[in-house]
């Protein structure tokens, strides 16, 4: 069986689903600090189910407001843009793929890790005074590539599965075994696609490679998370194998043991109510 090539990936991403044209400009303009509040809330408002699943997420304990949020443009208010637009897109994303295209693929143990990999990274990220709401869409989004694979190529994928189950390897050599081509190259490809910032990008790309030159602060701390969330098992998947931690990215981050404890700890608290709230 050929190899897949960029533009196999590439052709496929529009039969893709798409996000809705609000959380498209959110991902695109991560960077920008000066986006119109009142614009994005009114676009926003317009999808109820999206909205909803925002508002379930501003008001979770997660957050402590004291009051409760009823609108978008509240959200806004008390929780600021940047974390608004963070619940706005996690909000979107994870009900943006259909489930069950591919028999060995389990769609909710993905979720499962993908949403523990955020709120991992929205921890470390407070800890080392990186701004937690990049850090949380990033450990959500580093590794849609697996989502575009199942989606565009589900037999294929099965495949990949079957190698992996059979030859207890991880993931990326499973793909690039049976497919020729890995989720990085497919996220980067949907990051493209979706226009996602620079930022968002490069996490993408480097998460399994922090050590690489250019990787950045973002991709350590999602190479990091990655790895806690694999140890804790929190997406209760048995065949899953811990993926290699780059030294160099954890102690970059500068926490002592006594401080990764914590972020442990605080992870699985977190894990559980946002996992309810983005699945239930």
């Amino acid at each position: 069986m050929s190899a897949l090539a960029l533009d196999d990936i590439v052709r496929k991403l529009e039969d893709l689903p798409s996000l809705p044209a609000v959380v498209m400009e959110l991902l695109s303009s991560i960077d920008q600090e000066d986006a119109d509040i009142s614009v994005l809330a009114k676009k926003v408002s317009y999808d109820q189910a999206l909205t909803a699943k925002t508002l379930r997420l501003a008001n979770s304990s997660l957050y402590g407001l004291q009051v409760k949020v009823t609108t978008i443009q509240q959200a806004i208010t008390f929780l600021g843009f940047q974390t608004t637009r963070n619940l706005i897109t996690a909000a979107a994303v994870t009900g943006c793929f259909a489930a069950g295209q591919c028999p060995g693929f389990d769609d909710k143990a993905f979720w499962r890790h993908s949403i523990a990999t955020a709120a991992c990274c929205k921890v470390l990220a407070r800890r080392v005074r990186f701004n937690q709401d990049y850090a949380f869409t990033a450990g959500l989004l580093h590794d849609i590539g697996r989502l575009v694979l199942v989606s565009s190529f589900p037999e294929r994928y099965q495949q990949v599965m079957e190698y992996r189950n059979t030859n207890d390897t991880y993931v990326l050599d499973a793909e690039h075994a049976v497919m020729g081509a890995d989720h990085v190259m497919a996220g980067l490809a949907l990051a493209e696609h979706w226009n996602f910032s620079d930022t968002m990008k490069s996490a993408i790309a480097f998460h399994h490679d922090p050590d690489a030159e250019g990787a950045g602060v973002l991709a350590a701390i999602v190479h990091v998370a990655n790895a806690i969330v694999h140890a804790l098992d929190l997406a209760g998947d048995p065949d899953e194998l811990v993926p290699p931690l780059s030294s160099l990215a954890w102690s970059s981050l500068g926490l002592n043991q006594e401080a990764y404890l914590h972020v442990f700890r605080e992870t699985e608290l977190q894990f559980e109510e946002i996992t309810q709230l983005l699945m239930g």
